[in-house]
């Protein structure tokens, strides 16, 4: 659960809130008013606050942590000194990287070697201020406010400096957080500097080349190596500067970065800002970046635009109001295109997996796939208002796989991390083509066996899966669920190769994709680990172990999304499966065995701050109980999604976090993506308009002044209001799609089973 700061951020937001109107309309052109970055940057949301453009390819944001899993984003509310401003940033994620090339403006900063320790600053949060694609701030220490926009492949920094007294600086660190395997810092003339830092961390091998100009002439460089050891070699770069400006009041930089080289860095900054030279012209074009920013991120939210009401939450009582609302509903929006991240630079050159630049044309390539989050949701979102930059997710998957083998499993600026489990590229994979979007014939044959390729790669247990039916524990660890999401992994394999006419590998996949049977346990009714061929003895379904992925039984016992009909035979029938899903929401919360950070969000056992139970309030339409459906799904947005610092209750894991909600208050979740369906649950805004790429729009209106209980769906073209399922054609082909709603639950939505949302494994039973 959240930490006890939510209330007191929360009761501060309440306490600020200027009175509203009972509803509040969003306009296309002011939707930036209603995102705070702040939102997710306390607790455990791991979310950065500084400017960032839609899906660009630098996160411009201050670093106020060096080390430890609280700051993996760089910043941490919590955290009481600001080091400087770096350029590239993870948003959400629970493992620390990035934040490349560190700018820090100092005044009268006199040091023998130049030291974090030394020019950090303190400040407070009164000064702080954040919207979409600009941040600012003031440093206590050196008596300075600091800026920052963002273009697509460039950046601007704005330092104003209020002591007249002293000389006005800026510290350049290339060394902050990971590992150097080499760099240099180099000034090419009294305006400008550049130079590489190539790092190991999470990412192996991460080179990001920079090219920076400032509006006033370089005075004075101190320019220092490092020397350092990496793996045995002992290397000595210039990697640190300290830059004086005499007594100029204001200093601006713009900045290009690149994988490719310093020249490619150049070439990103002239795409976007001209050459030309003046204080008056790098505030000129500060200000028209951070304006365009601005309407690209109004362009981006206006994708969907949504009407709110005042109403209270039936968790406590208190007054939701609906500018929150709308805070909550555009700040998940925004998180969702901070990642994936452009790559490739404006001449098309990026470097790839095997460490050798390349060129993409006709497709931009992107990075940063956290797939084991993003495939429940965000990547779904994605095939719905981001259909062509779908396609060219398609083109990177397709490129990673010729650099280096196989696809992305959590791909960070072009380094495999093999983290977390599964081999999830196969369902974005699935799920776009099941959703019309594709690539040629060839490169989606080509695709095809790349999904089958990561089947045979001797990791991850997968050598074990196919010969016994589940990964060994003997072998490996997170046993139960590796074997749950490779079952899935393989019905995506076999889904899109039967949609591509290769049925015998379909018929290959969906068998394989039902070996969840030989770890589901008839006795207790859960997935079971099994050591050396026998049941785990004693078991215990809420102890957190070593045979679950920062979960317990409970938490992935419910993962057969790819055939929800199967697994509720084997336990027992619809009723016997509501029963179970009851159990999971309305047991006590403690969990058992390891500490885990990323188990929050607890309701029972269902977690919602960390992936695997996303999907499972959404089962209840299965098990003909889609009230229950829409009473957790409006408990777990008001508990865990408040327009506060700490108002997300897990790690935001690229936008997995968000694109939950966005979803969920639309009224429709992607259960089984690589399934053309949605499950139901309850919308919670009174009018939706979602705007597509090809210039429809499809509405979403609700009565929910009247409850949140489904009465009946109405859809165009559809002669059946009671069913709990929407199709993804009836979502592009546009119209008014209208939920009826009431203050109880309905005596017959959702009831009979041909009403209900259903999966099965080899599609006959499919909605």
């Amino acid at each position: 659960m959240m930490k006890a700061t939510r209330k007191t951020f929360f009761a501060m937001t309440l306490s600020l809130a200027c009175t509203l109107a009972c509803t509040e309309k969003t306009e296309t052109n002011s939707l930036t008013q209603y995102v705070d970055p702040m939102i997710g940057t306390a607790f455990t949301g791991h979310t950065f606050p500084g400017a960032a453009y839609p899906f660009g390819m630098i996160q411009l944001s201050p670093d106020n942590g060096l080390e430890g899993w609280q700051v993996c984003s760089g910043y941490h509310y919590d955290e009481p000194y600001i080091y400087g401003f770096s350029h590239t940033h993870l948003n959400g994620t629970g493992c620390a990287d990035l934040c490349d090339v560190l700018f820090m403006p100092t005044s009268g900063y006199k040091a023998q070697r130049i030291s974090e320790e030394d020019y950090r600053s303190e400040y407070s949060h009164e000064s702080e201020s954040a919207s979409p694609g600009y941040y600012r701030i003031s440093l206590d220490r050196w008596k300075a406010n600091a800026e920052l926009t963002t273009g697509l492949r460039a950046a601007m920094h704005h330092y104003s400096y209020q002591d007249a007294g002293t000389d006005h600086q800026m510290v350049i660190d290339l060394t902050l957080r990971e590992y150097l395997i080499d760099g240099t810092l180099k000034v090419i003339d009294d305006h400008t500097v550049s130079g590489l830092r190539r790092s190991h961390f999470w990412a192996n091998d991460h080179s990001v080349y920079f090219y920076a100009e400032f509006s006033e002439p370089i005075a004075d460089a101190q320019v220092e190596d490092v020397t350092w050891d990496f793996r045995g070699r002992q290397i000595t770069r210039p990697v640190k500067a300290l830059l004086s400006f005499g007594k100029k009041s204001d200093v601006y930089v713009r900045i290009g970065i690149s994988s490719v080289s310093e020249e490619n860095a150049r070439l990103n900054l002239r795409s976007e800002l001209a050459e030309d030279k003046g204080t008056k012209t790098f505030a000129l074009q500060f200000n028209r970046m951070r304006k365009d920013a601005d309407t690209a991120w109004n362009n981006y939210l206006g994708k969907i635009e949504v009407e709110a009401e005042d109403r209270k939450r039936g968790t406590d009582g208190t007054l939701f109001t609906a500018k929150e609302q709308l805070t909550s509903f555009y700040t998940s929006l925004y998180h969702t295109a901070i990642a994936p991240c452009l790559y490739s630079d404006v001449n098309g050159e990026y470097r790839g997996m095997d460490g050798k630049v390349h060129k993409s044309v006709g497709h931009d390539q992107y990075t940063v796939f956290s797939l084991w989050d993003t495939y429940r949701a965000l990547h779904p979102l994605m095939t719905i208002i981001e259909r062509e930059r779908t396609k060219d997710f398609l083109y990177s998957f397709l490129s990673i796989y010729r650099e280096c083998g196989k696809l992305p499993i959590w791909e960070l600026h072009r380094n495999e991390t093999n983290c977390m489990i599964g081999y999830h590229s196969v369902s974005v994979i699935a799920d776009a083509l099941m959703k019309g979007i594709t690539l040629t014939d060839s490169e989606m044959n080509e695709l095809l066996e790349a999904m089958q390729e990561s089947t045979r790669k001797h990791e991850f247990g997968i050598d074990t899966f196919h010969e016994l039916g589940y990964v060994n524990s003997d072998e490996q660890d997170e046993s139960v669920s590796k074997t749950l999401e490779m079952c899935y992994d393989d019905w995506c394999i076999a889904t899109a190769a039967k949609k591509l006419g290769r049925q015998d590998v379909a018929d290959k996949f969906y068998e394989s994709s039902l070996y969840y049977h030989y770890l589901f346990d008839p006795s207790t009714g859960f997935m079971r680990p099994k050591i050396k061929g026998e049941w785990l003895t004693p078991f215990e379904p809420k102890e957190v172990n070593r045979h679950f992925t920062e979960a317990n039984s409970w938490q992935y016992s419910f993962h057969v999304q790819h055939n929800i009909k199967d697994h509720m035979a084997l336990l027992g029938g619809d009723k016997a499966y509501g029963e179970k899903l009851n159990g999971l929401f309305e047991g006590p919360s403690a969990t058992k065995g390891d500490e885990k950070s990323d188990i929050t969000g607890l309701i029972g056992q269902y977690a919602h701050g960390n992936e695997p139970s996303h999907h499972d309030i959404y089962l209840f339409d299965a098990a003909g109980m889609p009230w229950r459906a829409a009473e957790v799904v409006h408990q777990v947005t008001d508990l865990f999604y408040q327009p506060v610092p700490d108002g997300l209750c897990g790690n935001d894991d690229c936008g997995q976090m968000s694109a939950w909600y966005i979803f969920s208050t639309l009224g429709f979740y992607p259960v089984c993506p690589g399934k053309t369906t949605y499950a139901v649950g309850s919308p919670h805004f009174k009018t939706a308009r979602i705007h597509l790429e090809d210039g429809t729009t499809t509405t979403i209106s609700a009565n929910i002044a009247d409850g949140i209980y489904v009465q009946r769906l109405d859809v165009p073209g559809s002669s059946n209001p009671l069913r709990t399922f929407l199709d993804h054609s009836e979502l592009m082909k546009g119209g008014d799609i209208r939920f009826t709603l009431a203050g109880k639950p309905s005596s017959d939505y959702g009831i009979a089973p041909e009403n209900r949302y259903m999966t099965g494994a080899f599609g006959a039973i499919d909605n």
